[in-house]
Parts: C-alpha cells; sequence; structure tokens
C-alpha cells in the first residue's frame, strides 16, 4: 500500500503528532524550582518599580475574542510607562500605523501582556493582567514622556508580576555589538515593506522616502 504524502505546511504536518495535552507536556520537562514559583507576584515592589522606571521598551502581548495572538512593541524614554499604584500601570499611545491591533484586542477581551526590556541589561519583568483603553483626560495630561498628551492610554490592572530569566538574552547577544550581524547580512526595512506591499509600481526609494517622512513627524 502507497501512502499520499500530506500537503500542508511543515506546521500542518508537524501538529499532527504535536502534544496534545498539559499532562504530556509536563513528561517533557522537570519541575520549576521553588525560587521560579515563588517570585511570583500580584502587586509591584519597590525593585519592580525601579526596573518599570528604567524601560524604554516594552512588549505588549495581546488576543481577539477569536484567540488571534498579536505582539506589539511600544517605546519611549526611560520611564515612559507610568506606575499608577502597586498594581495599575499605564502606557501612552504614542502615534503609530494607526491599525490599533492592540487596542482592538484589548476592547474585545480585557487582557494584555507585558514584557519590560532595559537597554543594555539582561533582566526583563513580564507583567500580566486584566487591561483597559483610557481616553480620560487627566491621565492622559500625565503622560506626556513622548510628546504631547496621547490619543488613549493603555491601562493595565496587574495580576502577575514576575521577573524573567536572563538566559534568552544571554543566549542571544542582543547587548554585545560585535555579535551582531552586518547591516549588509539583512534585508533593509524597505526592502521588507516593498516585498509586503507587492505594488510593482512603487519602488525602494519611495519606500525610503516614505520612512524618513514617517520618523520626521513621529510625535504628531
Amino acid at each position: 500500500m502507497t501512502t499520499t504524502p500530506i500537503a500542508g505546511s511543515a506546521f500542518d504536518l508537524l501538529r499532527l503528532d504535536a502534544v496534545s495535552d498539559q499532562e504530556a507536556l509536563r513528561r517533557v520537562y522537570e519541575l520549576p524550582g521553588d525560587a521560579a514559583v515563588r517570585k511570583q507576584m500580584t502587586e509591584l515592589t519597590e525593585q519592580t518599580r525601579r526596573l518599570i522606571g528604567c524601560s524604554s521598551l516594552v512588549l505588549v502581548a495581546s488576543a481577539d475574542a477569536e484567540g488571534t495572538c498579536d505582539v506589539s512593541p511600544r517605546g519611549g524614554p526611560a520611564g515612559f510607562v507610568a506606575v499608577l499604584d502597586a498594581k495599575t500601570v499605564a502606557i501612552p499611545d504614542a502615534t503609530g500605523n494607526k491599525r490599533l491591533d492592540t487596542l482592538q484586542n484589548v476592547v474585545a477581551t480585557g487582557r494584555a501582556g507585558l514584557l519590560f526590556v532595559i537597554p543594555g541589561r539582561t533582566t526583563t519583568l513580564r507583567v500580566n493582567g486584566r487591561a483597559c483603553v483610557s481616553t480620560r483626560p487627566e491621565l492622559l495630561s500625565q503622560l506626556t514622556a513622548v510628546g504631547k498628551p496621547p490619543a488613549s492610554a493603555l491601562v493595565v490592572g496587574i495580576e502577575e508580576v514576575y521577573p524573567h530569566c536572563p538566559k534568552a538574552l544571554l543566549r542571544s547577544g542582543a547587548w554585545k555589538p560585535e555579535q551582531w550581524l552586518p547591516a549588509d547580512a539583512q534585508p533593509t526595512s524597505a526592502e521588507v515593506t516593498l516585498a509586503q506591499l507587492r505594488m510593482p509600481e512603487l519602488t525602494i526609494a519611495d519606500i525610503e522616502q516614505a520612512e524618513a517622512d514617517s520618523l520626521k513627524y513621529r510625535y504628531e
């Protein structure tokens, strides 16, 4: 009997015998150490407040009502994320591409996950919890670190705070310039965008000019 190959992507093939439940998954790994469990908290300490105050980059994870996931970066000067109290942080929504993927997801599900990153440091901080989008003027007037008051703010009500293991940043050499690939070893931003747009009438020069213009007015 001849077996007919299954058509589809690599994912379609690999999911056929993928781990199917949590018990099977746990059998692949040892149990976490006591410290890995104990260091999860439900509110900020003085030290984790300080970490947030040092962070100039936070990655925001969200999902829509159907479970479609998204991760989006937010950046600004160190301290651009405001700590409102031990259980609440607010991220100003600086000018972006106006797709509103993250904000629409949060409106749909009321949940978000954050990963705070500090350039040059391997320390990161995970924050997960309830989330909402606020346009309250008295809040927005406080959130001007990235320019003028934003149109809205992403507010996260903390349920989990977890200092994350530094191994990923150590393995990646993220903060070691001597390990970075040279610029000519990777496609430029304009090259990537041009391929994504699939518009033959556009040129690399068109995209490069559009990118330069968008950076000129990044706070407007």
